[in-house]
């Protein structure tokens, strides 16, 4: 045993002499140790993964520090492929590309490296959560890699994520891979529920059922299934193996392993090892650190490895079978030798030895004779080693197990095949059960039929094949044979193209798919043995069949003539007579193996048989069914009815052929039996398939070289013809495009046409809309016009109605008021007269006192005194009737000159307003109707009416302004009048006071001035009216020392006087009303917008 640490190595070699493993089987073991200078010894790197290569002689690994290593067991050395840096989760090699490695990292990505040049070849993420296996698909195309939420489907030429699978988000995903040798993927969830999805669409295709353990789960941590695919076995938190059969969908068995094994931590099955190869043996890992391996079907525990001592973590077996590696509990990685391992526990030599005549004639086994290991041979005949099977448990053998009856080994000699077959079947009992029942149990025949053929399973041969893509000869072998299933039709090309690249006379036989067919519906989900199967057939039950090629096998056919010939002479003369040779009555019964003319269990049980006996036993099958059918055959008349009934099914019983075959083969003379001239079977070679020559080389290369020629022609001709069909294309879409060119000139000149015509259409729309616009904004304008207008009458007449409201208020003002004064002054007459009461009475007093001395003279004074009085009262009265006078008309003069300085500023306002219209408007008829002469001269002559409009407006305005001062004028000269008037009345009243101040008494001219007081209190500048001057003139014209008119007198004209100023007090207020009343003259705005319009 080799110990090798790579520990700053690069690369170098794994042992320094010739390998040889240990006791135990162990080769070589490998560690990664660094050097640490505070300590004598090193600490050492965990190894956590690793993977074999397709062909199983180099493996990788990867330590815990990222770094990865590719050791070759085959060339004797290792290297560094590359520190990554970031530990491993999963490793696999790629199928396709040989020397390319898939690596799972802890940072969720998935990374490709090429092992040669040590090179990144890709990194592809898409994980969130770490990759915890890879599974490789057969074709290699693509990978399968899961982690605990998703699994994802990955195109390995593109490097591309091509499909994801997602798991439940209260269920994770514990496992996923590829089923070999097919598109199924099987899953294992977290809830131990176990799925098969088609590859290509992802649809469930079924699901495996979960055996009841009183309620308790067996929470399956691995899976694995061996290289065929047949069966399915999980295991995990339990004692308990689960055994599935994939092909019926139902569980076969539970293995209960030892009672100290609690958990299995991996399980994966060996190929090629023990039991021959047929991958029957299981390895498990189990808690305990111990590597067993069971058979399967036998539930027998073979060995184990491993333990307490070296606990196992994990563990990978090579696809050859030759090696076993198994990283350690002490991060090292142990490489054993299967065959060693198969040695240690090999059972000794075989002591009982069965000895065969094989004479000619002999038809049953010779006696056995029984021999001492290390004797001699009794005689030269051949002597066949039947092997002790021996079941190994903790590498202790069985005692029971070497006493096993003798009888059992017996050969059949026409068979040509040794009694004892790889799975351990014997060959005396399936030929007992076959001639027994007339056929195998259908759910084992196809087990058998492998085993019979002992079919080598060359998975990287076949591979090999399978990756030279479809072969030439079959690219359209669809066209002719239009079979409905894809899926059948895919296994069919495949499995033709692999025979045509094994041998180049395949990819000229016509009749091939017809013989392939068959085998390619019964095992079209295992591609790999229907290869072995229809190539097994082709080496041994199509001998002779290729050597007069491109003819039918003569030399076979002959031999079937031969044998009709001896056993049924009328029906041979029969075929004589009517022209018909064995290519029409037997080769196309060999072209389809007979599958035309017989059922499906008809053709199962035929070839149960045929498989069972010798390769010459397919042409005596094929006798059997003509001689069988000799009467309908002798009523056949026409080479049509032959020719139908040898290629349509005929009410035939299968077994009295089977039964007729064997009487044929019996009782055939040997000079003319078909197995003279055919060879015993002979399986296929293990590693390599043989080479297949029987067949005129020189015929086929030369039509191999006339169908490359022709294909050539075709290929050239079909370019030409593509170069013609392209040149017509262009030269079509030319015309087409010069066509459509012209079409499209006229539909551009028609559209141009059109286009006018629309245009001059929508241009007449728009001018006639411009119009209406016109016509529109004309009615707008006057409508805004009217609009102002009516604004300004509105105003207008609202202030009329304030302004009359105003001297309504006015009038009511001066009626309070007029009647406020009438009031006062019959309040003062009456005080007055209630003072004259009292002045009465003091007069009537002093007359009373003097009335005795100065009686006349009293009256006299008192009578004067009365007039005087009169007259103040009626001056007073009159003084405040001209006060009121002067008043009112004042205020209508005010009143009046208010109403035209508001008149002059509303047709001011009026006329601003209307010049900023028709500025509006005319910078509205400038900037759009420049090209309109009628429109401009009607905005001219507006305008000029407008200028006249203005003229009038500020003639009127002058006239106002004149009349206003005029007014204003005589205003002027009427209060220089009253004040002179004021003047002359102030100084005659003076004198007129001053005379009645030098003729009363000192008592009672106190008196009167007390009456006058309030009188001489008011302003004089009030006093305006002639009429009151006059008055005043005309009432104190009497001479002051006159008193010659009587007081009847004056009273007469006093009143005529009163009656006078109260006739022109009407005649002022009559004036007044009819200035208010009268109407203002018409302003010409109307006649301005009508000129407008």
């Amino acid at each position: 045993m080799e110990i090798l640490d790579v520990n700053k190595h690069e690369s170098g070699r794994i042992w320094q002499r010739k390998a040889s493993s240990s006791e135990n089987g162990l080769i070589v073991t490998i560690s990664h140790t660094t050097s640490n200078a505070f300590s004598l010894q090193g600490r050492s790197i965990r190894f956590l993964h690793a993977a074999f290569n397709t062909l199983g002689e180099a493996f990788v690994a990867s330590d815990h520090q990222g770094n990865l290593y590719l050791f070759d067991l085959t060339k004797n050395k290792f290297s560094l492929i590359q520190k990554i840096g970031t530990p491993s989760t999963a490793l696999a090699f790629c199928l396709r590309r040989k020397n390319e490695v898939l690596v799972a990292l802890a940072d969720y990505s998935l990374r490709c490296y090429d092992v040669e040049s040590h090179e990144l070849v890709s990194w592809m993420k898409g994980h969130d959560s770490a990759i915890h296996c890879i599974s490789i698909h057969a074709s290699g195309r693509y990978a399968l890699t899961s982690s605990n939420t998703v699994i994802q489907l990955w195109d390995l030429d593109t490097f591309t994520r091509k499909r994801t699978l997602n798991g439940a988000q209260t269920v994770g995903i514990q496992r996923g891979f590829f089923l070999p040798l097919s598109n199924t993927i099987i899953t294992c969830f977290k809830d131990d529920s176990i799925f098969a999805w088609d590859s290509e669409s992802l649809q469930c295709k079924y699901q495996l059922p979960i055996p009841p353990d009183d309620g308790k789960n067996p929470h399956y941590r691995d899976l694995a299934t061996p290289r065929d695919g047949r069966i399915l076995v999980a295991g995990g938190r339990s004692r308990f193996l689960h055994v599935w059969n994939l092909e019926t969908k139902n569980l076969l068995h539970v293995i209960q392993l030892p009672t100290k094994i609690r958990i299995v931590k991996q399980v994966e099955f060996v190929s090629d090892s023990f039991d021959g190869g047929s991958s029957q043996t299981l390895g498990v890992l189990a808690q305990d650190g111990a590597l067993r391996f069971i058979d399967v079907h036998t539930c027998k525990l073979l060995l184990d490895i491993g333990g307490n001592e070296q606990m196992i973590n994990s563990m990978v077996f090579s696809p050859n079978g030759r090696y076993i590696v198994t990283m350690m509990d002490n991060g090292n990685i142990n490489v054993y030798s299967t065959p060693a391992l198969t040695q240690l526990n090999k059972p000794p030599a075989p002591v009982v030895k069965a000895v065969i005549d094989d004479r000619p004639g002999s038809k049953s086994s010779t006696k056995s004779s029984l021999s001492l290991s290390g004797s001699k041979k009794i005689n030269k005949d051949k002597v066949v080693t039947r092997k002790i099977p021996r079941n190994i448990n903790g590498r202790k053998e069985s005692p029971s197990v070497g006493e096993q009856d003798m009888s059992s080994s017996w050969t059949v000699p026409d068979s040509g095949l040794e009694s004892e077959l790889p799975e351990g079947l014997s060959r005396t009992r399936l030929m007992s059960i076959l001639r027994g029942y007339g056929e195998y149990p259908s759910k084992y025949r196809m087990f058998i039929w492998r085993s019979l053929l002992k079919l080598p399973e060359n998975h990287s041969c076949y591979s090999s094949l399978v990756d030279k893509g479809v072969h030439s000869a079959y690219v359209r072998v669809h066209e002719e044979y239009p079979i409905k299933s894809r899926k059948l039709l895919r296994v069919l090309q495949r499995t033709l193209s692999s025979l045509a690249h094994w041998s180049a006379i395949f990819g000229e036989v016509d009749y091939l798919p017809l013989l392939v067919f068959p085998f390619v519906k019964l095992f079209q989900n295992n591609q790999l043995i229907c290869f072995e199967m229809v190539a097994s057939i082709l080496v041994n039950w199509c001998q002779h069949w290729f050597e007069y090629f491109p003819n039918p096998p003569v030399n076979v056919l002959g031999m079937v003539e031969n044998v009709v010939a001896h056993h049924d002479k009328k029906l041979m003369q029969h075929f004589v007579n009517y022209n018909v040779t064995s290519k029409m009555y037997a080769w196309p019964l060999l072209q389809t193996l007979m599958s035309e003319v017989l059922t499906k269990e008809e053709w199962l049980r035929v070839w149960d048989n045929v498989f069972s006996n010798h390769p010459s036993f397919l042409l005596m099958v094929v006798v059997a069914y003509v001689t069988s059918s000799r009467k309908a055959l002798l009523q056949c008349t026409e080479k049509e009815d032959f020719e139908y009934f040898f290629h349509n099914r005929n009410a035939l019983d299968i077994n009295a052929v089977i039964r007729e075959a064997y009487r044929l083969q019996e009782n055939t003379p040997a000079d003319i039996h078909p197995k003279r001239m055919l060879e015993p079977f002979a399986p296929l070679t293990k590693g390599q398939y043989p080479v297949f020559n029987k067949y005129p080389k020189f015929v086929v290369d030369y039509q191999v070289q006339e169908r490359e020629r022709i294909r050539q022609e075709e290929l050239e001709y079909l370019r030409q013809r593509q170069i013609a069909r392209e040149m017509k294309e262009q030269t079509e879409q030319r015309q087409a495009e010069e066509t459509a060119f012209y079409r499209q000139q006229d539909l551009m000149l028609d559209a141009e046409d059109q286009r006018r015509k629309m245009i001059a259409e929508e241009e007449t729309k728009l001018l006639d809309q411009r119009r209406r616009l016109q016509a529109m904004k004309r009615e707008v304008h006057l409508r805004e016009l009217q609009l102002l207008d009516a604004a300004r009458r509105r105003h207008l007449h609202y202030q009329q109605n304030q302004r009359e409201a105003e001297l309504r208020r006015l009038d009511d003002e001066i009626e309070r008021k007029a009647l406020l004064r009438e009031q006062e002054t019959e309040a003062a007459v009456e005080d007055a007269d209630i003072k004259a009461l009292e002045l009465q009475a003091q007069k009537e007093m002093l007359q009373q006192d003097m009335i005795r001395d100065e009686l006349q003279t009293s009256f006299k004074q008192r009578t004067e005194l009365n007039t005087h009085r009169q007259q103040q009262e009626l001056e007073g009265d009159l003084f405040r009737r001209t006060l009121d006078v002067m008043q009112e008309v004042d205020l209508d003069s005010q009143r009046i000159a208010q109403e035209d300085l508001a008149k002059v500023q509303n047709k001011r306002q009026n006329l601003e307003k209307e010049e900023e219209v028709c500025l509006k408007t005319r910078l509205d008829d400038m900037e759009r109707e420049l090209d309109r002469v009628k429109i401009t001269r009607r905005a001219l002559e507006n305008k000029e009416r407008e200028d006249e409009l203005q003229t009038l407006t500020r003639q009127l305005e002058n006239k106002e302004n004149d009349k206003a001062a005029s007014a204003m004028s005589k205003l002027r000269q009427w209060k220089v009048q009253a004040a002179k008037e004021d003047n002359r009345r102030a100084q005659m009243l003076n004198h007129s006071s001053r005379d009645i101040l030098s003729r009363s008494e000192d008592e009672s001219f106190e008196k009167l001035r007390e009456i006058r007081r309030p009188q001489a209190r008011r302003p004089m500048s009030s006093i305006t009216s002639n009429t009151s001057t006059e008055a005043e003139d005309t009432e104190f014209s009497t001479p002051r020392n006159d008193s010659g008119p009587s007081i009847e007198r004056k009273r007469a004209t006093f009143e005529k006087r009163e009656m006078e100023l109260m006739s022109e007090v009407r005649d002022l207020r009559k004036r007044l009303a009819g200035r208010r009343n009268k109407v203002p003259p018409e302003y010409p705005t109307s006649d301005s917008n009508t000129s407008l319009q």
